[in-house]
């Protein structure tokens, strides 16, 4: 099992330097089109609607940086991807970008060879449960049948958490979070294990979602990001600075509705910077002058994104907490457009 492991990393690894040394930025450029990698399915993150086409927050991302780097939203190929495929996805060159809600690890930077471009989701495991269990912590779950994503962080968090606590489980592994919402409800566990947002987008599916709860322990930490591969550092600015306009332009109050008008209006040189009426960021990093204007006016900045697909308004409910932006009081800002 340790060897295959190993190798598995290794191969990863291996296979993520060969695709990085092709140029990323120029690939997307000739091929017209962004393959991205995206969960095979979570409502609020990423889903196809009844039309087939992919919406939600992770997608917001995906479809920013088309803009920023095509011009176009949607140009973009959207490719499911399990907690097992999708890092092979990613390295071998299958996709330019991982958007999957994915947890920025040691290992996976530096053993699978990834570059987290910044966190979009400051999230922790939780833990959902039926009324009906009768349970209110997690620290009641002794011996319980616990549903979990194989390939994830969860499952090493899962087995710090009651080995701490001096408690016992029964995982019941499933592949992907549809598979596991179906174990959940069929009976098949006791409980379901998983970001703690993606708990919420979950549970919000359910015909009777008030008959459920997530339990009130955080056991981890799981700051969210998108990801590219090492070595393809100018492909991986284009990513991480598209992710930092989106934040930067709900601080300085640039919206979707107004990014056509303000880069001209605006006596704020940041946001001149930003919206390429003044300054050569565009040109630095190979892109248009107007690259992050047209990432903003496709799906909005960091705060309208949130609030469309998992802010409180939605069926998903999330308040902004940790990702409320610094000044008032969460973890979200970008550095310096200069």
């Amino acid at each position: 099992m340790k060897k295959s492991v190993i190798f598995g990393a290794l191969t990863i690894a291996g296979l993520a330097a060969g695709a990085a040394a092709a140029g990323t930025l120029d690939d997307v450029k000739a091929r017209g089109k962004l393959n991205c990698g995206v969960t095979t399915g979570l409502v609020g993150f990423a889903a196809p609607d009844s039309d087939g086409n992919w919406e939600g927050f992770d997608v917001a991302v995906c479809r920013a940086v088309a803009a920023a780097v095509l011009g176009d939203g949607n140009a973009v190929e959207f490719v499911p991807t399990t907690g097992k495929t999708r890092f092979t996805a990613l390295a071998s060159g299958e996709i330019d970008m991982l958007a999957r809600n994915t947890t920025w690890t040691f290992s996976r930077d530096v053993d699978l060879k990834f570059t987290f471009v910044g966190v979009n989701y400051y999230d922790g495991q939780g833990f959902m449960v039926p009324k009906a269990l009768g349970v209110s912590s997690a620290k009641d779950l002794d011996g319980a049948t616990v549903c979990i994503q194989t390939g994830t962080t969860t499952e090493l968090n899962l087995a710090d958490f009651f080995r701490t606590n001096n408690i016992s489980y029964e995982p019941v592994p499933v592949e992907t979070n549809a598979e596991g919402q179906q174990q959940y409800l069929a009976g098949a566990c006791d409980t379901y294990t998983t970001d703690a947002s993606g708990l919420a987008a979950t549970r919000a599916t359910f015909e009777n979602p008030g008959d459920h709860i997530l339990l009130p322990e955080i056991i981890s930490k799981e700051p969210l990001g998108p990801l590219v591969r090492h070595g393809d550092d100018e492909w991986g600015d284009v990513v991480r600075w598209t992710l930092n306009a989106l934040i930067a332009a709900e601080e300085l109050g640039v919206t979707s509705a107004n990014v056509a008008e303000i880069g001209a209006s605006s006596t704020n040189p940041e946001v001149k910077r930003l919206l390429g009426t003044e300054g050569t960021l565009g040109e630095m990093m190979g892109v248009d002058a107007d690259w992050a204007a047209n990432a903003i006016a496709v799906g909005g900045n960091y705060g309208e994104i949130f609030a469309r697909n998992i802010g409180e308004e939605t069926p998903i409910g999330l308040a902004r907490g940790l990702n409320a932006q610094w000044t008032n009081g969460g973890l979200v800002y970008a550095p310096p457009f200069r």
